[in-house]
């Protein structure tokens, strides 16, 4: 939604590196290709982007898609339904942070979509995957080096910006399947825990964990899913339970050192289908990745062994694709970094659970409070630095049932904090950097079921927002997208027959020298209104002012 500091620029390479029409891939490996970067512009590059240009045409349900390098994750995206007259999008991505897979010779690129052809679904989708090399630098002014770091897209809340100098990781580890379906693990339920085994160089300096992941099936909506008990005791059908609470975890040799409640990205197939023509959920089209700085553990994984990475979702049910990428930064002036782990304090579990139903009407409240301080030193060449990372996570959901079960209410708020605080052997503050977090949901449906069988009108309205606030001693940077739809569709079994919808979206980006905000409206799949600008003073002022009091 944001245009990227790269824009204004001119490739000095492009290189298209995958094109491919996704059929009846149901079931099948992923489409691969061998990937050598460009000769003519050989890295180091300020910039790579990568564009996914694609079209469609017929009837078909919404797709995740992602693109692996090597076996890493660089994107995850998903995609529209397409119409009988025929659609197409684009999507750009920064991915300089992915300099070092990049930059590497004879490597495989892979992209999954999973998709299904029959008399049907008949929607084939039409992919053309390209990368764009830049080697001019862009001028030195603040606003557009915090956009380089992180906030090209809507959703960015990346470790990258935690460290403004820091050029991209020397090396990338998968932590991914072995790629037969994908190398996103599929995780069935809580107990399904995925691992892999890593050996660290000796001269690691600093490491950061990557995390992909989407939720699909029975927890597509996890956050409107109500208790067993609710669904056994009404004898409904349903298989979308378990709660509403989920939360992703990494563990180092079974000790946890990570988790994340997820941003709650709805589908272009999600809720209302037709809240999104022509504009998609906040994330759907580039998903959200979520970075947790591991430095402080390198005192445990700079012991010449390896160590088991493990990922996991509390209460999923059927099913999560997840993944991650191990970026690790080396000492190319010593052989062997020395490193201690200080303070281990896991995440502190704080849950409460409320309910009370008669029949098919009740209330379902869960809240939960995480909060994780880790804290190491690692002596190299660049002189012994301590890191402490302190992550805070604060979440609500209620679920409310009415009218005999037609009128559902899910009300979700999820708040985080991280703070990093990098000192020298002295004492001395190298660098402390916060980025503060808000990503509250409201999904409202009422059912009102037609006589004929199987069908139902429907009526939905869905309020979604990212609230976003990076600090540092140096800069500081906000980001709010909002997004606000309502409409009603006719529905019969799985397919809508008729209905209208209006989504409105307004997206603003601050920082002390520049400014950037977009609003758009939209009904019956049509633009109303699509309006950018520059200049947006009173957005910054009045996040500033809130954040202010907060803080």
């Amino acid at each position: 939604m944001q245009p990227l500091p790269s824009d204004h620029l001119t490739p000095s390479c492009t290189l298209s590196v995958l094109r491919h029409s996704f059929a009846d891939t149901m079931g099948q490996p992923p489409v691969s290709v061998p990937y050598s970067p460009p000769s003519a512009c050989p890295s180091p590059w300020s910039h790579v982007v990568l564009q996914l240009d694609a079209a469609s045409q017929g009837d078909q349900y919404d797709r995740i898609a992602a693109i692996w390098l090597g076996g890493a994750e660089i994107i995850r995206t998903s995609t529209p339904e397409p119409t009988q007259s025929g659609i197409f999008w684009k999507v750009r991505k920064d991915v300089t942070k992915y300099s070092t897979l990049l930059s590497r010779t004879n490597l495989t690129l892979s992209m999954m979509l999973e998709n299904l052809i029959n008399d049907v679904f008949t929607g084939v989708y039409h992919v053309n995957v390209t990368l764009f090399f830049y080697e001019a630098r862009i001028p030195s002014q603040r606003g557009n080096m915090i956009r380089k770091l992180g906030f090209e897209t809507p959703i960015s809340h990346s470790l990258d910006l935690l460290y403004e100098k820091e050029k991209p990781a020397d090396l990338i580890i998968p932590i991914s399947d072995q790629g037969n379906q994908g190398f996103w693990y599929r995780i069935q339920d809580e107990s399904d825990v995925r691992s892999k085994e890593i050996q660290l160089l000796m001269n690691a300096r600093r490491v950061v964990l990557e995390l992909y992941v989407s939720f699909h099936g029975n927890d597509e909506f996890w956050y409107s899913n109500p208790p067993d008990i609710y669904i056994e005791t009404n004898n409904l059908t349903t298989k979308r339970g378990n709660g509403a609470f989920r939360e992703v975890f990494v563990r180092i040799d079974g000790s946890v050192v990570a988790s994340v409640v997820p941003i709650p990205v709805i589908f272009t197939g999600g809720i209302n289908p037709l809240f999104w023509e022509p504009v998609v959920g906040i994330g759907a089209f580039d998903l959200p990745s979520y970075d947790f700085d591991l430095t402080p553990f390198l005192g445990s994984l700079l012991d010449r062994k390896s160590h088991r990475f493990e990922l996991g979702v509390v209460n999923a049910i059927q099913f999560w694709l997840v993944d991650a990428n191990l970026h690790v930064w080396l000492d190319h002036e010593s052989s062997h970094s020395e490193a201690k782990l200080v303070v281990h304090r896991p995440p502190e579990v704080h849950q409460s659970f409320e309910w009370e139903f008669e029949k098919l009407d009740g209330s379902f409240g869960v809240e939960a409070k995480r909060r994780s301080v880790f804290s190491g030193w690692v002596a190299s060449s660049f002189g012994n630095m301590s890191t402490s990372v302190v992550r805070e996570i604060k979440f609500k959901n209620l679920i409310k049932f009415e009218g005999n079960g037609t009128y559902k209410r899910v009300q979700q708020k999820v708040k985080t904090k991280m703070e990093v605080r990098i000192e020298s052997e002295s004492g001395e503050l190298v660098s402390q950097t916060k980025l503060k977090m808000k990503y509250p949901l409201v999904v409202i449906t009422s059912t009102i079921p037609r006589s004929e069988q199987g069908t139902y009108l429907m009526t939905t309205n869905v309020s979604q927002s990212l609230e976003e606030k990076f600090t540092s001693r140096a800069v500081a940077s906000s980001v709010v997208n909002v997004q606000e739809s309502g409409g009603w569709m006719l529905v019969k079994d799985h397919s809508v027959l008729s209905g209208t919808a209006d989504t409105w979206q307004s997206f603003s980006y601050q920082d002390p020298s520049s400014c950037y905000s977009r609003n758009i409206e939209a009904t019956r799949g049509q633009l109303l209104r699509d309006d950018s600008t520059t200049t947006c003073p009173s957005v910054w002022q009045n996040w500033h002012d809130k954040f202010s009091r907060t803080r």
